[in-house]
């Protein structure tokens, strides 16, 4: 597993170019410009997501429709091949890819490479292949139902910045050379709205898999930002979540983990919106599934229970988004005994104690311009809870610790 720190400037320096798309170069003898026709590459190399304690989904996007998989192994060797299936044929001709790992060993060190073959063209029933071409080998761990801690770190609210990735993982990520988080959350808005492919891959998935998502798995929760712009729906084609859903619930190590889509902050009918948005249905969907959620065994044998939600329920203001998910997701919660809450939003980092209208604590991450930026380090164990809130600067902006309750 590539444990190494890289050069902080090398890669301030790279990223200040990420928003800028490239340029088709001029023809010699002619005013005009023309594209040139690329070789196959990745557009995107591999990210981890939506890991088990016995599987994984890699994600991968190339520039040309191809025959695509990944070969892995546990140790040094990479002896294995999957592909992704659909109906009885082997995914093809397309460029997003999600191959999911199964049957992993649990607790387990793991090597994996992608390899993308071009496909041509069909003539009848034939394949045409072109260039084969394969990432370098990267590493992953399973983890583990016996783990006895777990360290994450939660971005929100970065609205097209992807320069905060690496300024705030390298900056507050690491002790010495090597990585203090096993996972990564983006609590919502990474985007301003999302209007294109190229928008997700130079803003969120190529500053992430420049330092750490094809060996340290990621999730992207919702906000309201992402809800909006031409491309909004297609975004779960780029990312594996439990049934395809954006609420679901996990657990990693002593932590059970449930994760809320807030949608909207404003009204169903605002304007805006064209009459698409359906969001106080989709949160009455949520709340029937909270209710089941908190009766299962594995939230109420759980050290901590942590939810993450863009919104706050509490302390967002009085938008309607706001208020709807505190009538409908407030009283489940109560109800629930949550340990803390995790959220943004708000642009205003702050901590909140538990108060009458909440039995919980609630953390609230700052906003994307310098000096309010924040990273919330998570550190769990199997008889404390601990959160610190970092400001981009270094500064301490909140802190959070919690005992083991009896439940």
């Amino acid at each position: 597993m590539i444990s190494d720190r890289r050069s902080f400037l090398e890669k301030m320096s790279q990223i200040g170019a990420l928003s800028l798309l490239p340029v088709a170069p001029v023809l010699a003898n002619s005013t005009d410009t023309l594209p040139i026709e690329e070789n196959n590459h990745f557009v995107a190399d591999p990210y981890l997501q939506n890991p088990g304690n016995d599987e994984i989904t890699i994600v991968f996007i190339t520039s040309k429709n191809s025959f695509s998989w990944v070969e892995y192994g546990s140790g040094t060797y990479t002896s294995k091949r999957e592909f992704g299936y659909n109906n009885g044929l082997i995914e093809a001709n397309n460029r997003v890819n999600k191959i999911t790992l199964s049957n992993l060993k649990p607790g387990t060190e793991h090597k994996y490479k992608v390899v993308s073959t071009e496909i041509l063209g069909y003539k009848g029933s034939k394949v045409e292949f072109g260039e084969t071409i394969s990432s370098p080998l990267y590493g992953f761990k399973t983890p583990s139902s016996g783990d006895e801690e777990f360290k994450m770190v939660i971005f929100n609210d970065i609205h097209d910045r992807p320069q905060i990735i690496p300024q705030l993982l390298y900056r507050h990520g690491y002790t010495g050379n090597k990585r203090d988080y096993d996972f990564v959350v983006f609590n919502g808005d990474c985007f301003d709205w999302v209007t294109s492919e190229q928008q997700m891959v130079d803003h969120l998935l190529k500053p992430s898999t420049d330092v750490f998502a094809s060996e340290i798995p990621f999730i992207l929760t919702q906000g309201n930002h992402e809800c909006r712009g031409s491309f909004s729906r297609r975004i779960p084609e780029y990312f594996s979540y439990p049934e395809n859903k954006y609420y679901y619930s996990f657990t990693r190590g002593p932590v059970h983990f449930l994760i809320l889509d807030s949608g909207e902050d404003k009204t169903d009918d605002s304007v805006e919106y064209g009459g698409l948005s359906a969001f106080d249905r989709y949160r009455e969907i949520q709340k029937k599934w909270l209710e089941k959620e908190i009766e299962t065994e594995a939230f109420k044998k759980a050290a901590f229970r942590v939810l993450l939600i863009h919104i706050s329920p509490w302390h967002s203001g009085d938008w309607h988004g706001t208020m709807h998910c505190r009538e409908v997701f407030g009283p489940v919660l109560n109800k629930a005994k949550i340990d803390v809450q995790i959220s943004g939003h708000t642009h205003r980092y702050a901590t909140h104690e538990a108060d009458s209208t909440h039995n919980f604590p609630i953390m609230i991450g700052g906003g994307p311009l310098e000096g309010n930026r924040t990273l919330i380090k998570l550190h769990a164990t199997s008889k404390e809870l601990n959160l610190k809130m970092i400001r981009d600067d270094g500064e301490l902006a909140g802190k959070l610790t919690i005992q083991k309750k009896s439940r």
